[in-house]
């Protein structure tokens, strides 16, 4: 369980994250969503401790984040900031390896176990065949694996993702938010993500958690958050959704600003 209670972060003066209250259940698919500047990129940076609140608190299993031990909170939780270009020359073996750094001490080589637990998040993202190759060969698709499966190689009970599908066409789009989906049922891992396309949202989700102006103000199941008065409040779009038949998710058909 992940619970953020009473969270405030200012940001170069400017309230960013404001009285905060929300818990992201465990073994579940949980996507933020929120217009540009309400703050999920914040939650989500300080939910991983990279940013630290000015009042309130986050709790990792009952245990405020700040009080656990940095290595052992790196084996609870896993983060993914947005994707950017990497400059480094490196293989994607050895980029996927960086993954067993909080499992090993000081100047430890990985052993069998390392490399195993390494060919493992290679083969669950489909990456094994591209071990060798550099990481600035691979498409972008590819290269979001890679640094997922460097995330699964950390062995992380929850994995956070700020917008894993960015600047990928809707084939890797889907490629990536299949394979989140396996992560989450195969690997029983829980997954906070924050997106932008609201029907993939309600597709893969089990909760979702909308934000507006640096507050939480609705959280739960997709059939309950994705709805007209919510589209229309938040993103200032009028919609028009149904359910689908088979899943009973919503879909939103049309939107029109107001």
């Amino acid at each position: 369980m992940i619970q953020a209670e009473r969270l405030k972060v200012n940001y170069r003066g400017r309230s960013v994250l404001d009285d905060v209250n929300v818990n992201f259940e465990p073994g579940l698919v949980h996507s933020i969503l929120g217009p540009n500047g309400c703050g999920k990129s914040t939650l989500l940076k300080t939910l991983s401790r990279q940013l630290q609140g000015e009042s309130g608190a986050v709790y990792v299993d009952g245990k405020e984040v700040k009080q656990w031990r940095t290595k052992l909170f790196a084996r609870q939780l896993a983060m993914l900031p947005q994707a950017q270009e990497s400059s480094a020359d490196i293989r994607v073996y050895d980029l996927v390896s960086y993954g067993r750094f909080p499992h090993k001490g000081w100047m430890q080589k990985m052993d069998e176990e390392d490399k195993e637990v390494v060919e493992r998040a290679l083969e669950l993202t489909g990456m094994s065949s591209y071990a060798d190759r550099s990481v600035q060969q691979l498409s972008g698709g590819e290269r979001q694996r890679a640094r997922i499966a460097m995330a699964i190689a950390q062995q992380p009970k929850v994995l956070l993702l700020d917008e894993p599908t960015t600047y990928l066409d809707i084939c890797h789009q889907l490629e990536i938010m299949e394979l989140i989906t396996q992560l989450n049922r195969k690997q029983n891992m829980t997954v906070i993500m924050v997106l932008h396309d609201l029907n993939q949202a309600a597709h893969y989700s089990d909760r979702i958690t909308v934000m507006k102006q640096g507050s939480v103000i609705a959280h739960g199941c997709p059939e309950d958050i994705i709805c007209e008065e919510i589209l229309l409040d938040v993103f200032k779009v009028r919609a028009s959704i149904e359910l689908i038949e088979d899943s009973g998710r919503p879909f939103i058909r049309t939107m029109s600003l107001l």
